[in-house]
């Protein structure tokens, strides 16, 4: 049997929409345009949902790793014509190839353990990812009915490293606050009063009687970080505000090198959805709650909602070839590992996707100047990400938690903030006995990421798994009141953070650096819009399965 022959045809060959790869992102364009009315195809290459949003068994996650560590071109395959071979009167082809989004992979394991239970994890290449109870992602799964497909669990606590090395909880709410040990009793009343003044100037937005409450508009535009000494809070309350609340990336003290210098308004919105996640779900006491099964659930979700709306599914298909018409370079269509050609009216890439290079000197114009505007796309930036597998909690008697580490809490260069999530075996992602910890933080380049995320693990696991002696000291938390964890198993790879479009082709953006999903979703929503500016993004349903209420969400106890 031939490898073409292999793959089933598909019928109809023409839609409004293909969508490539089976991430969040273009599942939820999947999902959004399929409630639109729109005939919409969606191909994935992979054996799964999910794509770089997936979650996925230990062997399988360094697969894909490793895969997308390196270049891999359609050219590969022989019963491929070549790139811009004119394929009909109208039209011709151009090569795809996936370009690495991953890099500098590195790879640990300390124990067979882990090996041996490879398919009863279910490990997320984009970590840590959490939802906030009260954020516009948990609104969008509500409004699209999506929530039906998926159950939440509890963040059960949130931890902050201090000056000092140690960690404490951070005290997010009033509850929170009279319970904390670690404030004294004029740092807690500090506390309350900066709470407290927030939600008066929240409460009386758009009322004119309440400008007394309100914080100026100069405030608001202010650095959040000059607002918070302008409240006379001490360092250690402001640290906790800008990085464990309001989820800072970059060190705010000195504003004029500060590349994301957060804003007051900004601050404050952050703050209020903060505490408007607290408690907003009885089984979730805290501001944070994470999917069952992992985060690959959450496109999952979005796919099947599509499909009940009449959106077509195909894994295992890889897209060769764009399509374009000859004359005006407009696209056209996909040209599938079957040979198969595919045709829409609009097509949506998964983010590792780029045109093939370098281009024939003898191809038309205006392939010369898509050639041209993929080398222009550059990388904003990246984010060191680590996978680990531990053997105990953090925290005894606590399964799931977040750590954040504030810029300089574990070493004087420490730039970015470092955030830690510790998801356990009551969310189905590990075998009973054993941790995940998934750890972020934003960086210059592989080296400074290497370094960010060893000083994280040096603080959080025994033996130091540094490899560089001679750091260890200065970066180790020497915090005996917390329990260090057995290091089993480790992956640490920089991932990239860009985006790309070009006129009816799209490009999703890859896992950005936040905690949470709404930069993603708020950059999906937009594309949406792009693409269909006169349809609703999901349309209101009187469906019960849709109703916006808290019961909408299934949380487990």
């Amino acid at each position: 049997m031939t490898e073409s022959a292999s793959y089933p045809p598909i019928d109809p060959t023409t839609f409004d929409l293909i969508l490539v790869g089976t991430g969040l992102p273009e599942s939820v364009i999947a999902a959004a345009a399929s409630a639109a009315g729109k005939t919409v195809l969606h191909l994935d290459p992979n054996s799964f949902y999910g794509s770089h949003f997936s979650s996925l068994p230990l062997d399988e996650l360094t697969s894909f790793l490793t895969s997308h560590s390196t270049t891999s071109t359609s050219s590969s395959h022989p019963h491929l014509p070549p790139s811009t071979a004119i394929d009909g009167e109208d039209y011709i082809s151009v090569d795809l190839e996936t370009r690495p989004v991953y890099s500098d992979l590195d790879i640990s394991s300390h124990s067979s353990e882990p090996l041996e239970h490879s398919r009863k994890f279910n490990l997320d290449p984009a970590g840590p990812r959490v939802l906030f109870c009260a954020d516009s992602a948990i609104d969008l799964m509500l409004k699209s009915g999506t929530s039906q497909y998926i159950e939440f669990k509890g963040v059960d606590a949130s931890l902050v490293c201090d000056s000092d090395g140690k960690l404490s909880t951070v005290p997010d709410s009033r509850a929170a606050i009279f319970k904390d040990r670690t404030l004294g009793l004029t740092e807690k009343n500090q506390l309350m009063r900066f709470f407290k003044l927030v939600q008066e100037h929240l409460a009386s937005d758009g009322d004119e009687r309440g400008d007394n409450a309100r914080i100026s508009e100069e405030d608001l535009q202010s650095p959040f970080v000059e607002f918070l000494k302008k409240m006379r809070l001490p360092p250690k309350i402001k640290s906790i505000i800008l990085y464990a609340i309001a989820m800072a990336d970059y060190d705010q003290d000195d504003v004029e090198v500060c590349k994301d210098v957060l804003k007051t308004k900004d601050g404050i919105d952050r703050l209020a959805l903060y505490q408007s996640s607290v408690s907003r779900f009885s089984n979730a006491p805290g501001a944070l709650i994470y999917p069952m099964y992992g985060q690959g659930e959450l496109p999952q979700g979005f796919c099947r909602r599509a499909a009940v709306k009449g959106c077509l599914y195909v894994l295992r298909m890889p897209v060769t070839a764009l399509l374009m018409e000859k004359s005006s370079g407009h696209y056209k269509g996909v040209r599938l590992a079957s040979g198969q050609d595919l045709f829409s009216r609009q097509l949506v890439l998964d983010p590792s996707f780029v045109v093939s290079l370098p281009l024939a000197s003898s191809s038309p114009d205006f392939l010369q100047e898509i050639s041209l505007d993929f080398r222009l796309k550059s990388a904003q930036g990246k984010v060191a990400r680590g996978i680990c597998i531990a053997r105990s909690s953090l925290k005894p008697d606590v399964s799931n938690l977040l750590v954040v580490y504030p810029p300089r809490s574990l070493y004087p260069e420490q730039a970015t903030s470092i955030r830690v999530l510790q998801i356990g075996s009551n969310l189905a992602v590990c075998p009973s006995g054993m941790f995940v910890l998934y750890l972020s933080a934003l960086c210059d380049d592989a080296d400074q990421g290497k370094k960010l995320l060893h000083a994280a693990m040096n603080a959080l696991f025994t033996p130091d798994v540094s490899g560089n002696p001679e750091n260890s000291s200065s970066v180790q938390c020497e915090n005996t009141e917390e329990v260090k964890s057995t290091l089993l198993w480790s992956a640490l790879y920089m991932q990239e953070l860009n985006m790309a479009s070009f006129e009816s082709i799209s490009f999703t953006p890859m896992p950005d650096g936040n905690l949470n999903y709404n930069g993603v979703l708020d950059a999906t929503m937009k594309l949406f819009k792009k693409m269909y500016p006169d349809e609703e993004y999901f349309p209101e349903t009187t469906s019960p399965e849709n109703s916006e209420d808290d019961e909408g969400i299934s949380l487990e106890s």
